[in-house]
């Protein structure tokens, strides 16, 4: 990054970076912790997905909503409120064994506990997207992206990695030896407790974020009107030829990413044999990968970043040979280049999704649509997934679906770009333009006249 882009950041946006470090941090190191109380609960292999697809279904849910919270008050605001949020799921999770239930249902309330950190995520994700729009302008757009997906990922890596190392015997036991409250018995409960403290940090840095000055027309309350509205900015956004193509992409990559982190931890150990917290170190791994290849995306013009498409379907193909490896130096090298992949051309797609989706409708709204969009093909993808564990499919098999799956519809979706583009040559000079919710001020004054 030159001085010149360095200068052009407000300091505010350092602030929102690292909110946004520690509350996914503490989101992805409770999901590993998650897991491990499932095990401890002699839960089945499927349960395990299931605490991810329960966190994504509070995306889907709430997203007729969140958008319009988000835009309703400044979003440091919000993302404080919704940290909080994250951080009674993550003590309600703590709390599994207080409720007097059998331990069958204890599992299915540790479920229901990370749903309720989805739930604080769901309504965090607008305002934290959407105060990216606020602040920098489209031409920092995507170098924005690149540090934020970039900390996102740092996050997803430390977290997994936080998440295996608290629930190791050596860590644990000096974590329970502190007596930090009563009742601390097992490592699971021990590494649900510090995460909460990381929510606690995150907490800090939202309240030092301020204010951008930017201000939304007065959002609806009436839940049905909320509902109505939400499917009109779904409609708004795919039927633009820009919007439409990432919108297709990144709700691919982050359905196909939610998946595969998943599939790692059964692949460690049904193919390599390794331990819970060995296998999240291999999801640490792949998140090296991504962040490369999300800063060297931030290289990439937002004009251009169609072109990273191909990088989608490469991808999908790389993944078809993580069933030939076994010698665990081969297996690093291998993750490493899926999560480069992955991250050189979702980052751009990201951008281009979230400029587009600020022009037509708002920085709230556009993020909540895209949430939708992506946490519903989470639980479509993870949902299969479980299933296939359920029938007793093998790992390896799931992978080889799971590679041509991906490859298959980033194929599709470069055809389908190309046809916009033949049928509109100018579909590119879109790209760049400045100001909020065009579309929304169109249909609003054609619904006056």
């Amino acid at each position: 990054m030159t001085q010149a882009d360095k200068a052009a950041i407000p300091r505010g946006f350092y602030l929102v970076m690292a909110a946004q470090f520690f509350s996914s941090l503490a989101d992805n190191a409770l999901l590993i912790a998650a897991i491990a109380l499932i095990q401890q609960l002699h839960g089945p292999s499927w349960m395990a997905p299931m605490a991810k697809w329960s966190f994504a279904l509070s995306y889907v849910l709430l997203a007729a909503f969140v958008g319009a919270f988000a835009d309703s008050l400044p979003k440091g605001r919000v993302m404080f409120f919704t940290n909080t949020v994250k951080v009674a799921g993550c003590l309600m999770m703590f709390w599994y064994g207080s409720f007097g239930l059998p331990t069958h249902y204890q599992v299915y309330l540790i479920i229901l506990a990370y749903a309720v950190v989805g739930i604080g995520a769901a309504a965090y994700s607008p305002a934290k997207y959407g105060i990216v729009t606020e602040m920098l302008p489209p031409a920092l757009l995507v170098k924005g992206n690149s540090w934020i997906e970039g900390l996102t990922v740092i996050s997803i890596l430390l977290g997994v990695m936080m998440g295996g190392a608290l629930i190791t015997p050596t860590v644990a036991n000096w974590v329970l030896s502190l007596r930090l409250v009563p009742n601390l018995h097992t490592p699971a409960e021990a590494a649900i407790l510090v995460i909460a403290w990381v929510y606690v940090i995150a907490a800090i840095f939202n309240l030092l974020i301020p204010k951008t000055g930017v201000v939304y027309p007065p959002q609806h309350t009436n839940p049905v009107k909320l509902v109505r509205e939400f499917g009109r900015y779904i409609g708004i956004l795919w039927r633009d030829k820009l919007g439409q193509i990432s919108l297709a992409v990144t709700t691919l990559f982050w359905g196909a990413g939610a998946t595969l982190q998943m599939v790692v931890i059964e692949w460690g150990g049904q193919h390599l044999g390794l331990t819970l917290d060995e296998s999240s170190i291999l999801m640490g791994v792949a998140s090296i990968g991504t962040i490369g290849g999300a800063m060297l995306a931030g290289r990439v013009p937002l004009k251009k970043a169609l072109m990273t498409l191909p990088m989608g379907v490469v991808m999908g193909l790389v993944v078809l040979l993580m069933p030939m490896v076994e010698n665990m130096v081969a297996v690093y090298i291998l993750l490493i280049m899926i999560g480069a992949l992955g991250g050189f051309f979702v980052v751009p797609m990201n951008a281009l999704l979230q400029h587009r989706g600020h022009v037509l409708l708002s920085a709230g709204h556009s993020i909540a649509v895209q949430n939708f969009n992506e946490q519903l093909n989470i639980l479509l993808m993870v949902a299969t997934y479980s299933l296939m564990l359920w029938l007793g499919i093998r790992i390896n098999v799931i992978i080889v679906m799971f590679g041509l799956l991906v490859a298959g519809f980033m194929i599709a979706i470069i055809r389908w770009n190309v046809a916009n583009q033949r049928r509109n040559p100018q579909i590119l000079d879109q790209i760049g333009h400045n100001g909020y919710g065009t579309a929304l001020n169109k249909a609003n004054a054609a619904a006056e006249t």
